[in-house]
């Protein structure tokens, strides 16, 4: 046997060791891609996506788009050929794990924070969008979300707005956890007074003593509380709980507010876009900027909101004819779209190099 053909067959375990490493062996790695887009103009099996009691609703055959992202779990697990693919395709991109989730995330913890920013940001785009309209809104507190398995759980629902707990007004998210740490005893129910669907209501919830990050016991009832608001009468955003995150709040405030108002604020094209809105009605940067343009792109959207602080990455993605609108609020994401719809030739301000 030569020297050549031994080394050849020497090699072959090699090689398959080598491929069943690059497989097998996860890398620190995430990868991002193209997610679905959402008209949250439109409606579900369940019903309209912007649901309006105690108004007139107006609905019409234009749409907004709130576009996602598919991003890997922080359980999951990117192999080498997945890392390159990502890297090397014009649509998806990779990123280091500790760029986006916390050490010790996991896909419980990221789902509970997800879901928790969900509410948040549908309470923001409620709040924008009736005060653009120039409805009165009052701050609250409320829960955005209730623990599985946790004594308020069957009691306390999402959304519901918190009015006394243990005999304590409640005007801020830390007057609820000091009233169940401080005056409540474990064993001992405690009184919740909150307001659900416009109804005062009263639940008596027993705290359960459960480990601190120190390893200290301390009181829960298994709620997260956060700040809320009372509007002057009743707007939900039914989107799928499979959705999290803060990033649509831009697009829901939009259609919220066309909802509320006669004709088609987009004309009946397809607008599509994505951004945080804040109580302000400021738009905050998102991440996956370059995805979300693919998805609405490859939906026919014509126009794409863009938070302005995401301008410079936007300009890197296949966006087609598709005009990217630079928004810096949801005042102006709806100037910019109205001016649109009186005269698509019209100049926007558009993300463009400095």
């Amino acid at each position: 046997m030569s020297r050549r053909t031994l080394a050849g067959i020497l090699a072959v375990p090699m090689l398959i060791a080598l491929w069943v490493t690059a497989v097998l062996v996860p890398l620190p790695y995430v990868t991002y891609s193209p997610g679905i887009t959402v008209d949250v103009l439109g409606e579900t099996s369940d019903g309209e996506i912007i649901e309006v009691s105690g108004h007139q609703a107006y609905r019409d055959e234009g749409q907004l788009r709130m576009t996602t992202v598919y991003v890997t779990q922080p359980e999951g697990k990117v192999n080498l050929f997945e890392a390159v693919g990502a890297w090397l395709s014009r649509t998806d991109a990779v990123y280091p794990r500790e760029a986006v989730y916390a050490p010790e995330e996991t896909r419980e913890s990221s789902r509970m924070q997800s879901a928790v920013q969900m509410v948040s940001s549908q309470d923001a785009a409620v709040a924008v969008a009736l005060r653009e309209l120039g409805y009165p809104v009052q701050e609250a507190v409320e829960v955005l979300n209730v623990t599985d398995n946790m004594p308020a759980q069957g009691k306390l629902q999402v959304g519901d707005e918190l009015l006394r707990v243990g005999g304590r007004d409640i005007t801020s998210a830390q007057d609820v956890v000091d009233a169940v740490t401080d005056n409540a005893t474990a064993g001992e129910p405690i009184e919740f007074v909150f307001k659900r669907a416009g109804d005062e209501r009263t639940e008596q919830i027993t705290p359960m003593a459960v480990p601190d990050e120190d390893g200290t016991e301390v009181l829960r009832v298994g709620i997260v509380p956060g700040r809320g608001y009372s509007f002057p009468f009743d707007v939900k955003v039914n989107i799928d709980e499979s959705i999290g995150g803060p990033s649509a709040g831009l697009m829901f405030s939009l259609a919220i507010y066309d909802t509320l108002t006669e004709g088609s604020l987009t004309g009946e094209a397809i607008v599509a876009g994505t951004g945080t809105i804040d109580e302000e009605g400021l738009v905050g940067p998102i991440g996956g900027i370059q995805q979300k343009i693919v998805a609405a792109q490859d939906v026919g959207a014509e126009l794409f909101l863009v938070p302005a602080d995401n301008c410079p990455d936007a300009l890197g993605a296949r966006s087609g004819d598709m005009a990217l609108v630079r928004v810096q609020s949801m005042h102006e994401a709806t100037e910019a779209i109205e001016s649109w719809v009186g005269d698509p030739t019209t100049e926007l301000p558009v993300c463009a190099k400095e």
